[in-house]
């Protein structure tokens, strides 16, 4: 049976290819040719357009493709209270290629502004799809990312000089992030979260020890500051997360199944929904779904990529979906991307043509499996 609550049984990430009068429009005003207001026109016409697309191919959900950011997470961290934007010598590496040099570190005590951009970005979103008669969704990264990227170096040792009140400090700070998206008309969010999966892959947890943190225990931690982070969001608001390996220009980072930490995300944390990726031999197979209490989560199953242009086959897909549902009743599971199609302003290798052809294939393959 279809759903009528988020998230719903065809679902996407969040990031969308931004077009390019949005790619001129940055461009121009990097170069004093326009103003930080003509570029916002800009995107609030664009943003509209992709609402109505959205609702156009049969989604009941639509976000603002990410539209107003550079990075997925930067922008929002960045306008945390305490936090700044630094540009350190290197940046993030993927599979054979390497990010900007930005980043994020904790310079004082931690707070989220009643000014954060992200408020007013997500009423404008909500605007647009109240007008196109779809659930308006927001994106935000997880708390457990603003630590885990730059470790207790990114976090001023003068401030924090024991990690026990930073952690209770972010976990205040996105309780009150809820609340004020909740106030703000948003009934759908979204913790965008690539620490699950790094704490799946050997490789990362190595880099973590040779920065000088210790990984033992993270997650419990985590999930510790995500739980009091949703413990007074009110019923009739959902919140879900994205596990993510890494998507950059169709590139990758961490590789892993979910198992070693399956049981204390799906069952230990109060998240409604999870977006799990499953496009590859890298997420492993679907036995961690195992831990999914029966009831009310849904996991929304990540098995059409958003790195590549090819189009799934419907039969494939629907393979896999009873795959998954050896694991976890197929009432509880929805399908998507495995990813966003942007998590940077560069986008992956891909055409938008392309990137609608896969949403739209997950809306007719839901049709199909679970009734319209």
């Amino acid at each position: 049976m279809q759903r009528t609550k988020a998230p719903f049984r065809a679902d996407e990430v969040g990031s969308l290819l931004r077009p390019a009068k949005i790619k001129e429009a940055r461009a121009r005003l990097e170069k004093g040719e326009i103003s930080a207001d003509d570029l916002r026109k800009i995107e609030d016409m664009e943003i509209e357009k992709v609402v109505h697309k959205q609702a156009s191919i049969g989604l009941k959900l639509a976000t603002d493709g990410e539209f107003r950011r550079s990075w997925w997470h930067f922008d929002f961290l960045a306008k945390l209270t305490g936090c700044e934007m630094f540009h350190p010598d290197t940046g993030i590496q993927f599979a054979g290629v390497e990010t900007r040099h930005d980043a994020v570190r904790v310079i004082g005590k931690l707070d989220f502004p009643d000014d954060h951009p992200m408020l007013d970005h997500f009423r404008f979103l909500k605007k647009s799809a109240d007008q196109a008669h779809v659930t308006a969704k927001m994106t935000i990264p997880s708390p457990a990312v603003l630590h885990f990227r730059g470790g207790r170096k990114a976090i001023s040792k003068d401030v924090y000089p024991d990690l026990d009140a930073f952690y209770e400090d972010l976990g205040k700070t996105y309780r009150k992030a809820v609340k004020a998206f909740y106030d703000a008309g948003c009934r759908y969010l979204q913790f965008d979260d690539t620490v699950w999966a790094y704490l799946c892959s050997q490789d990362e947890l190595k880099k973590a020890r040779e920065r000088g943190d210790n990984p033992e225990g993270l997650q419990q931690i985590y999930a510790r500051v995500i739980n009091y982070a949703l413990a007074e969001k009110p019923a009739d608001m959902v919140v879900t997360t994205h596990v993510c390996r890494g998507n950059f220009r169709s590139t990758w980072i961490s590789s892993g199944g979910y198992e070693p930490v399956a049981e204390t995300m799906l069952a230990g944390t109060n998240y409604d929904g999870y977006f799990l990726e499953y496009d590859s031999d890298r997420a492993g197979g679907f036995e961690p779904l195992r831990f999914l209490p029966k009831g009310n989560k849904v996991v929304v199953v990540g098995v059409i990529t958003s790195k590549f242009g090819e189009l799934e086959k419907k039969d494939d897909i629907k393979r896999r979906l009873e795959e998954a549902a050896k694991f976890a009743p197929l009432e509880q599971l929805a399908l998507s991307p495995q990813c966003g199609f942007a998590s940077t302003e560069e986008g992956n290798i891909l055409s938008e043509e392309e990137q609608w052809a896969k949403l739209g294939l997950a809306v007719e393959i839901a049709k199909e499996v679970w009734g319209n």
